[in-house]
């Protein structure tokens, strides 16, 4: 098999896309509380479980019947075929003729994971060793910069799947940093670089610059930015013993000053935004130790086994991706929001915004032709009881729905028990609240007996009432540690590649950054003053912004 669902009619022909389509002008007209009236037992029906991980999908507006299309409706696109493809380093990524292949990165040395008939578990287990070994070093004290002195801070300097990775676990985990304190550098806005560097001292600080092609603009400017501050605190010999790489260009690496030595690889079927495992993860190992990182990537292998071998009545990333397909496609609701119960996952919602939209914010099937249907929504989201009061109030009231993942981690890691109980509480409200809602008569019956009547008490009561109806997911995790953590971001890259199979895309290309990032070459030029073409619009703004700045016509 060369690629899923490679045939490329029009999707929405199929039968079992028109049977949705129909149940879905069913069940528009039926309210959440109707289907948990008529069935018993929904909320322990629909509701699985694997790897520490709890979904409870019984207040998703959905039934058996539509459960069943949706299920017929992966089957007919080929979903079993395509994750077989995938775990076996088919080149599924067609428009780059790639392999699929972050699964090997948390996969056992004898797993026997192939591309083109090479076995990749010896290179992959090779580099996991380098990085222990590199973590463990710089931990221990071995790795000494310049003057001889320990490093206390390691500053991870990448943009993209290089930065929104090892920064989100690093953010979500901790509480059981015990390494050099680790910080992230992406923007090619010098004012955080800037302020970064005012707070370290160059004797003690270790830079990890990730790149894989040792070119990316905001990377190397960053980059470069970094290694004159150290210079000009101690001289050029410094940069080797305190910058480091994750690239595979090691003539640019060389040129920058490190050693090869200190060069970490990874491999052309290592996409970034699913690069968190590899050894763009160094940070993440120097940060919390190796232990841990490879817990993380245990937990991930763990989903990964569950993914491939479940049903797809059991299997979490497959329902997932399913309630998913039908809250885009069928009940037409644009958007999808994240609410993690915790301010530790503070940063998930941007690296779910990037696995998903950068993989399936596509317009074309895996042919090239434009598709009939929809594809990504519009992620976005913010940490619970935060985001309650910030834009809960439109997800209660608002003219549109928008579904919501709540996620929880169940136990506490600190000693305020109380507070904790308080946010469990707040989060299970909310699913609750938005589901069932508040309906007028209830309204209508609580303020008449406050006193109020007639037009007052109509008016009053339209202001007060909530419709409800407003689907959600709810995941539990055990508790936020690396094995947990690392099963909940494995379960969300497979959600999004089930989503792609269904929708007949690339889940793994990216060409949309391209044609910005290769215009602003073009503006760069025109900003210091050279002729490049510009759109008479783009051309006005430089021409103010040069004026503004004193740059020469």
């Amino acid at each position: 098999m060369n690629s899923p669902g490679a045939e490329m009619e029009d999707r929405t022909e199929r039968p079992q896309w028109q049977a949705l389509e129909r149940l879905a002008s069913a069940i528009r007209g039926r309210h959440l509380n109707a289907l948990f009236e008529r069935d018993a037992g929904r909320a322990e029906r629909l509701c699985a479980q694997a790897c520490g991980l709890t979904l409870d999908y019984s207040r998703q507006r959905i039934d058996t019947e539509v459960l069943e299309g949706l299920f017929a409706l992966a089957e007919a696109s080929g979903l079993r075929a395509a994750i077989e493809a995938m775990f076996a380093g088919e080149r599924i990524n067609h428009t780059e003729s790639r392999a699929v292949l972050h699964t090997a990165l948390r996969a056992p040395p004898d797993a026997g994971i192939a591309v083109d008939g090479h076995d990749v578990m010896p290179g992959v287990h090779a580099v996991l060793a380098r990085m222990q070994d590199f973590a463990d070093r710089v931990r221990g004290g071995d790795w000494r910069g310049h003057d001889g002195q320990a490093i206390t801070d390691v500053v991870n300097i990448g943009i993209g799947g290089s930065d929104l990775g090892p920064r989100m676990v690093c953010e979500a985990l901790g509480h059981l940093a015990d390494g050099p304190r680790a910080h992230f550098i992406a923007n090619v806005d010098g004012a955080p670089l800037s302020a970064l560097l005012n707070r370290l001292d160059p004797a003690t600080t270790l830079f990890i610059v990730t790149s894989k092609t040792f070119t990316t603009q905001e990377t190397m400017a960053n980059a470069h930015s970094a290694r004159r501050w150290l210079v000009s605190a101690a001289d050029e010999a410094a940069v080797g013993k305190h910058f480091v790489a994750v690239s595979t260009n090691h003539e640019a690496v060389s040129e920058f000053g490190i050693d090869a030595d200190n060069v970490f690889g990874f491999w052309d079927w290592v996409g970034g935004r699913y690069s968190l495992w590899s050894a763009v993860g160094l940070s993440i190992a120097v940060a919390l130790g190796f232990e841990r990182f490879r817990a993380l990537l245990d937990g991930a292998a763990a989903m990964d086994a569950h993914f491939r071998d479940a049903p797809f009545e059991r299997n979490l990333p497959v329902l997932m991706a399913l309630i998913a397909v039908w809250n885009r496609n069928f009940l037409k609701l644009g958007t999808q929001v994240i609410a993690p119960y915790r301010e530790a996952l503070a940063r998930l919602p941007a690296w779910l915004q990037q696995l998903e939209m950068e993989s399936n914010g596509k317009r074309v099937g895996r042919d090239g032709r434009p598709l009939a249907h929809e594809t990504t929504p519009a992620l976005w989201g913010d940490v619970g009881t935060n985001a309650q009061h910030a834009f809960f109030q439109m997800l209660h009231q608002g003219t549109e729905i928008h579904p919501v993942d709540f996620i929880l981690p169940v136990a506490a890691d600190h000693a305020l028990d109380e507070q904790h109980r308080m946010l469990i509480a707040n989060c299970l409200a909310q699913a609750a609240a938005m589901a069932a809602g508040r309906p007028d008569e209830s309204v209508r019956e609580e303020l008449a007996a406050a006193g109020l009547q007639g037009p007052e008490l109509d008016a009053a009561c339209g202001h007060r009432q909530f419709p409800g109806n407003r689907p959600s997911n709810t995941l539990l995790m055990a508790r936020l540690d690396p094995g947990h953590l690392g099963a909940l971001l494995a379960l969300y890259e497979h959600r999004t590649f089930v989503q792609s199979v269904i929708w007949g895309i690339n889940a793994f290309d990216q060409w949309g950054v391209e044609l910005g990032k290769r215009m602003a070459r073009d503006v760069l030029s025109a900003l210091d003053g050279g002729d490049a073409a510009l759109d008479p619009a783009t051309r006005r703004l430089v021409m103010q912004i040069r004026e503004s700045s004193g740059s020469p016509d």
